[in-house]
Formats: structure tokens, sequence, C-alpha cells
């Protein structure tokens, strides 16, 4: 089996793996300025989507173009949150070298989409294939691909905790190679509730105190597990952005969440925002939290909530997810500032960082990696992915962390 990396190799973002010329697992863009695409466009015979975020699905699309028309499989969520995250980069950046497709592209994916449910394998340029659920968003998946010869699972994202909108995974099956994601190899989560306790407590402390609070949230996972926590905590709340679109998708695929009625009880707490007749300016003035994109404060309503509340020492912004290094979200937490809309403006705001990831830990990569001692490990989407293959290795695992580009063939 010859698996190349396009995208994801000692990386976070544009994840794209190519198996035997043939499959392509994921082909995803990279937030940056200006965005990032895989290194190469392949002709896929078909294409596989672990789940729907945009550095997994973001350009996708793309495949479509010319005559050129690979079937795409993924789940039902998937599929539906990959349309979603095309037409907002359409929005942003349609027409220009920073959208590598159009709107006939976007119509082309539902026109080639096969869905799929857990456990079910089926047919893909010819590879088996079977999805298992990887306790990531709603619809992700570990991916298994069989070619008759070699058994390869990728991983993709995955958790092995529950989280409040999805139960953690516990699949293992057989394989005898590993692409196994990295993101947070050498951190350890702390407990899940005492954090979520921490994060009430600092909330409603500046709530009382007359604050405000900007919680910048992935709109995709992370806006519903914060819309969740706030529901469970009688936190009011206010949700922005991209975030409520999703929320609405989600709720129509109950199987795919832990607590279907739980959501649904979080969105009727909240208040979505229209963003008509400057209701975002009133609502940075109130005592309440507000749940809004983009979770790196790179775009989105964050855009004019953060330069309302930042003067303020009372005011408060939570950043609740990974920040790639270079976006605003990042140098707001290394440096006090912000670059917002071309400008850099420094932070007067309290600023705080909470570990709600949908990945797993150190602890938790090497739960699922215990079950594949005898496989070949290649290791992806992490900071720090050769470091983590060498401890890997030096544990006796036998592990590698492919360049961008490479083929490594097992």
């Amino acid at each position: 089996m010859d698996i190349r990396f396009l995208g994801g190799a000692e990386e976070i973002g544009r994840s794209a793996v190519l198996v035997n010329g043939s499959l392509l697992l994921d082909f995803g863009m990279k937030s940056a300025t200006p965005p990032q695409f895989p290194v190469a466009s392949p002709s896929p015979d078909a294409v596989v989507a672990s789940h729907g975020h945009l550095d997994h699905v973001g350009a996708i699309p793309s495949l479509l173009s010319g005559d050129d028309r690979p079937p795409i499989h993924w789940m039902s969520p998937t599929r539906e949150l990959a349309l979603t995250l095309a037409r907002d980069t359409l929005k942003l950046h349609g027409g220009t070298y920073n959208c590598p497709f159009t709107e006939e592209e976007i119509k082309r994916v539902t026109q080639v989409s096969e869905t799929h449910g857990y456990r079910e394998t089926f047919e893909a340029a010819d590879h088996q294939v079977t999805f298992y659920n990887a306790g990531h968003i709603p619809g992700s998946a570990h991916v298994l691909i069989d070619d008759g010869d070699t058994r390869l699972l990728y991983t993709g994202d995955f958790h092995t905790e529950d989280q409040r909108l999805v139960a953690g995974a516990t699949a293992r099956p057989a394989a005898d190679v590993v692409v196994c994601e990295s993101t947070y190899s050498d951190v350890t989560h702390g407990n899940r509730e005492d954090l979520e306790e921490q994060f009430a407590t600092s909330v409603r402390t500046t709530l009382w105190e007359g604050g405000t609070v900007v919680i910048p949230a992935f709109a995709i996972g992370r806006t519903q597990e914060m819309m969740l926590i706030c529901e469970a905590n009688d936190i009011p709340c206010y949700v922005d952005g991209m975030g409520k679109q999703v929320t609405e998708t989600l709720r129509q695929y109950p199987a795919f969440l832990r607590d279907g009625e739980a959501l649904r009880r979080a969105k009727s707490h909240a208040r979505f925002v229209t963003g008509r007749d400057g209701q975002r300016e009133r609502i940075a003035e109130k005592n309440v939290a507000i749940i809004t994109t983009s979770g790196m404060l790179s775009g989105g309503p964050a855009m004019t909530y953060i330069p309302a509340v930042r003067a303020n020492p009372i005011n408060k912004i939570t950043m609740t997810g990974y920040q790639v290094e270079g976006t605003p979200g990042r140098n707001l937490l290394e440096r006090g500032r912000a670059e917002i809309d071309g400008r850099v403006m420094p932070v007067s705001a309290q600023v705080e960082q909470y570990d709600f990831s949908a990945h797993a830990d150190c602890e938790g990569v090497l739960d699922l990696l215990g079950s594949y001692r005898d496989a070949e490990i290649l290791v992806n989407h992490g900071d720090r992915c050769v470091a983590f293959a060498e401890e890997l290795a030096a544990d006796g695992f036998d592990a590698s962390a492919p360049d961008l580009g490479e083929t490594v063939t097992v």
C-alpha cells in the first residue's frame, strides 16, 4: 500500500492523504492568511471524508472541477457540514485565488455524495472502507481501508473521553498500519467536570461584577458544547455566527449526538443573534456570555465583539479551543493584543484559555495506539509529529512522521 501525504504532515491543517494513487482521505484547507491547501490536487477515483471540519473537508469541492466527478463518501452530518463550510468559504473568498472552487463545484458535491453509517463496509476505488465513531464531533469517523493486502486505519481527529455533545471513541478495528493524529500528544487534559466548574465560576464572577464575557468558539462542535455547558450552569448566553446554522443542522441528526434532548434545551436557553440594527453593539454592553465565531479570532462576529469589550478590565475573553500559530487568537494569548480587521489592538479585558478540546490528549492517543503495538504508526496532524514519533519509537512502536508530500510504502 502506498500512502502519500498531501497535507497534515508535520502540521495542523489541510489534511489530505492519498492511498494507492486512487483513494483520497480528506482534502482540507488551513486557516491562514492567505488560506493554504494541499500540496497537490490529485484526480482520485473516490474521496472519503473523516469529518466535517474545515481542515479536513474545506477544499473538497475543488476536486470536482473540469470533468472529474469522483464519488464522495461520508457520514450524513459530515456532508451537511462540508456544504455549510464550502458556502461560507465562497462567501468570504469567492472569485479570488483564496477560493479554489465556485458555486458550480458545490452543487456537484451534492450530486456525487454517498452517505454511510458506522460499521457498514462499502467499496470505494476498489478498496473496502468502514467508518467507526471517532468521538470528535457528530459524524466524525475513524476510517478503515482494506486493499486486499493491507489494512490501514486513518484515525482522523478523535477523542476517547465523553463530551457533552458526543460520546468518546471506543472502536479498535484490526489494522496493519495506523495514520494517527497527534494534536495534543504532549498534553494531558484535566478532569472535564472540574474544568467546566472552573469555567462556569469564572463566567458567573464576571457577570456578577457587571462585565461581559466573549467566548470565541469553533462553529462546528465547540459552539454547541459551550451552549450545553452554559445551559447546564444557568449562564445567560447569546450565540452568534455560523454556529447558529450548525446547531440547527446537528439537531436534525440526534442519532449522532450523545443527548439530543440536551441540545434542544441548550438551544431554547440561548438567544440567537441576528446582527441587525446594531444588535451586536448593544449585546456587548450587557452582562451576558456571548458564544461567537471565529474560534481563532480570524473573522466572524468576533470582529465586532472583541473591539467592543477589549478596553474594560472587568470584561473577559475566554478562548475555548486550539489556537494555530500566527492566528489573532494565538497572538492574543501570547502577547495580550490581537489584529482585528487589519488593526493591532491592545486588550485590557481579562483573557483566559480553557482546554475544552475535542481531541484525545496524550493518554488518549496512547490508549488507542496500545491496541496497535504490532502495526506501523505514521504520525500526522500535529505541531510536534517528529518528536512524538520518536517518543513512540523509544517505547517500542514502529513509528515515524512522514514529511509533507512524502509517499510511504507499507
